[in-house]
């Protein structure tokens, strides 16, 4: 069923203790729109500046399964730029600098194509904006939304607003304490269901992610064998998502064992991301990683 992701596609420079890169491909939506091609089609509503590379085109649009016929370019402002540096055990990091270029601008319109979408993720950006864009997916089944630390606290109002009109949410473990004040994440995921959504997913990084469902709980770990082989955890969050949604979309099936089975699919995605820089990690995927890796994750996990 057709899955559509809104958010950004931007120009990322990284810098990690064990190597330094500028200008290479990024954004949540970018991340998001390429690991869920892995699994199926998936349609990209976002605005770039006239100063993104046609490499990164080239990258993006050589992913299989990606329309980009939502992908609008504006030769007269600057795509979003993001800068971040991360510490010695790549848990944590800060941002050195962010251009926000287009996303000062009014979003990109939701071509009449995508209008059926059944499918809808909205990728990180104001939830304002995040809102505006679910409108124009009057036929969805499944609505789902990423967020940040920076929403939470300078538009909660409008964060909540958009609770109320979403099936499920996806944040950190630190984001989800910040919104509710609540330091349990299943405790703190109860609450947020409590403003609205069905369910809820806390990711925990190393440890896992945790989904809080009106019909039960579930927990899922990271993939055990590349906790040890990060190369750069940027957009392993957006990939969960991607792999998730997609294997809901790819599913046509939004019941508590679907989701419980999405979050192992989005948790393999990410563990591929993690490899490389930027994009490249899921560039590498064929099939065969991506059944192998999952069937391993399995077995460690016990999920059938």
């Amino acid at each position: 069923m057709p899955l559509v992701v809104t958010g950004t596609v931007g120009i990322d420079t990284i810098h990690t203790p064990s190597a330094n890169v500028e200008g290479v491909a990024g954004g949540s939506a970018a991340y998001f729109a390429a690991a869920a091609s892995m699994l199926g089609p998936v349609r990209l509503v976002a605005a770039v500046g006239g100063d993104w590379p046609d490499e990164h085109r080239r990258v993006l649009t050589g992913f299989p399964n990606v329309c980009a016929k939502g992908l609008e370019v504006r030769p007269g402002s600057r795509t979003f730029a993001w800068g971040g540096r991360y510490f010695d055990n790549l848990n944590r990091r800060e941002t050195l600098f962010t251009e926000l270029g287009v996303l000062e601008e009014a979003p990109p319109p939701v071509p009449a194509e995508y209008a059926d979408s059944r499918y809808v993720f909205l990728a990180n950006t104001h939830p304002a904006v995040q809102r505006q864009l679910l409108a124009g997916f009057p036929n969805r089944a499944l609505a789902v939304a990423d967020t940040m630390d920076l929403w939470i606290n300078v538009a909660r109002k409008d964060l909540l607003a958009l609770f109320e009109e979403l099936d499920g949410v996806i944040l950190n473990d630190e984001e989800a304490t910040l919104l509710t004040e609540i330091p349990n994440a299943v405790s703190a995921a109860r609450a947020i269901v409590e403003m609205g959504p069905n369910f809820v997913v806390v990711k925990k990084g190393e440890h896992g992610a945790v989904l809080v469902h009106s019909e039960g709980v579930a927990t899922v770990p990271a993939f055990p064998a590349q906790l040890d082989r990060v190369v750069d955890p940027t957009g392993a969050g957006d990939t969960f998502a991607g792999g998730m949604m997609a294997h809901i979309a790819k599913s046509d099936r939004t019941d508590f064992e679907t989701l419980q089975s999405a979050l192992a699919w989005g948790t393999v995605m990410a563990s591929h991301t993690i490899e490389a820089f930027g994009l490249d990690g899921i560039r590498a995927i064929d099939d065969g990683d991506l059944n192998t890796r999952l069937e391993e994750f399995r077995r460690a996990a016990r999920i059938a």
